[in-house]
């Protein structure tokens, strides 16, 4: 396949949104896997709705996730070969201008051009769906322009894609409609049918199709939330595409080496935000540690100073590899941060007496096991505390003569002042040895007040 095409033509009436980057991924990957080009066209016809801070939005959400292309254009600029198209229409007597009410007010008369339809059989074939087929006798003579200077979406689409030489144009399944206008206008100027390949929509978990305007579907609330850019790239290639591989982590490359339209899906995906969860994951995973050190530090300091709660950043390094364990995506450490999930590392817990012996368990037995473990502990040296086994190795042949929950549940409450935390031993090596000495006494002395 030579002299391939594509545009990305979003409509900068809002922000990027998952359909939008769909879109574009899917035209991007077609290109790249047959060396063609990639025209980026805002199709700014909704004079209204149409904003540039939404186009700068489109741009640089498509750039954050790794796309790019080789020519930029705007519809808004190209009205000149749009106007031209329509005037040859009407001097051609394909087209005429129509006196009509004014669909706002109908005391008013206003001129349209409507093109003349001649009520044919239009057969296309469809790249994704096969042979497609309307009579679009039902479409009567169909509005092209709300004035002879002043052209309508399906008009100003065929022209441009005729000049910028579009070959494909891939897009989602709700445009089929569109289809046989936008051929009807094809023919009568005597352009070239481009290919056509129609993709499903994705749809919401409740099977309901995914706009700008149902939920949190904009891509840059994703980037806020701490989604990367790889995995929301690699999550949304795949939605309804299975690649030949199987695999379900690819990089871009891997990706455009086997892209083909014939395995999209005919069926719609539905977009599972557990789903990207999974592969954020994954790719958080992979994540540079001085760099996930980095972003996590970060992130504690903003959370710490916002709650104006005491920083300590030689313990904040201490748990990051303990927030890479729990994480999905960053927005969970802002979320485990403002409840307070690990304020334990950084200040004494404020403890439940009621809750330091665990469900069922009596006081004095759960008093005795944490002396225990003091003592056992006691002998380790502040070096010894740095390294989690030696720690847990002092305490575990007692917790399993004694029963493990027993004697556990209270060390790692008095520890935290939480009925879910890490490893007590883990917590321990953060803490430091006289930190957890300290902190086990005061729970003991709280066990046996009155």
């Amino acid at each position: 396949m030579s002299n391939v095409r594509v545009r990305f033509p979003p409509s900068p009436t809002g922000y990027c949104h998952v359909g939008t980057a769909r879109m574009a991924i899917l035209n991007f990957l077609f290109a790249k896997k047959h060396g063609g080009s990639i025209i980026f066209r805002s199709e700014d016809t909704d004079k209204e709705r149409s904003r540039r801070e939404y186009e700068d939005d489109i741009v640089e959400q498509l750039k954050w996730l790794g796309l790019s292309w080789d020519e930029f254009y705007r519809t808004s600029e190209c009205v000149e070969s749009h106007v031209q198209a329509v005037k040859r229409l009407i001097d051609e007597n394909k087209a005429y201008v129509s006196k009509e009410e004014s669909k706002k007010d109908a005391t008013v008369q206003v001129e349209v051009v409507r093109l003349r339809n001649p009520g044919k059989v239009i057969t296309f074939t469809d790249l994704i769906r096969g042979d497609i087929t309307f009579d679009t006798t039902e479409l009567a003579d169909f509005v092209v322009a709300r004035a002879i200077d002043d052209p309508l979406y399906h008009l100003a689409v065929v022209v441009d894609d005729n000049e910028m030489s579009i070959t494909h144009v891939i897009r989602g399944e709700d445009h089929i409609s569109n289809t046989p206008r936008q051929i009807l206008i094809q023919e009568a100027l005597g352009y070239e049918r481009p290919y056509y390949a129609h993709y499903p929509l994705h749809l919401g978990v409740d099977k309901s199709k995914l706009s700008k305007r149902t939920g949190d579907v904009a891509v840059k609330s994703y980037r806020e939330r701490g989604f990367l850019s790889q995995a929301l790239l690699n999550y949304i290639a795949l939605l309804g595409w299975t690649p030949p591989s199987d695999k379900e982590i690819l990089s871009l490359d891997e990706m455009i080496a086997e892209f083909e339209l014939r395995d999209l899906h005919k069926s719609g995906a539905v977009f599972d935000i557990e789903k990207l969860r999974w592969f954020n994951r994954h790719y958080l995973l992979k994540e540079p540690e001085d760099s996930f050190l980095h972003t996590a530090t970060s992130i504690m300091k903003t959370v710490f100073e916002e709650r104006n709660t005491a920083w300590d950043e030689k313990k904040a390094h201490a748990i990051v590899p303990l927030i890479r364990e729990r994480i999905s995506v960053w927005e969970d450490l802002y979320t485990f941060l403002r409840e307070g999930e690990f304020d334990y590392f950084f200040a004494a817990p404020i403890l439940d007496t009621t809750k330091i012996s665990g469900k069922g368990s009596d006081t004095k037995i759960a008093a005795t096991h944490l002396e225990r473990s003091q003592e056992l502990l006691a002998p380790l040296s502040a070096e010894d505390f740095k390294n989690m086994e030696v720690v847990k190795n002092a305490v575990w042949d007692y917790a399993t003569k004694e029963g493990r929950a027993a004697v556990l549940w209270p060390l790692r409450y008095s520890l935290t002042g939480r009925e879910r935390s890490p490893d007590p031993f883990l917590v321990a090596t953060v803490l430091g040895k006289e930190t957890v000495l300290e902190r086990i006494r005061e729970a003991c002395t709280r066990l046996k007040s009155p």
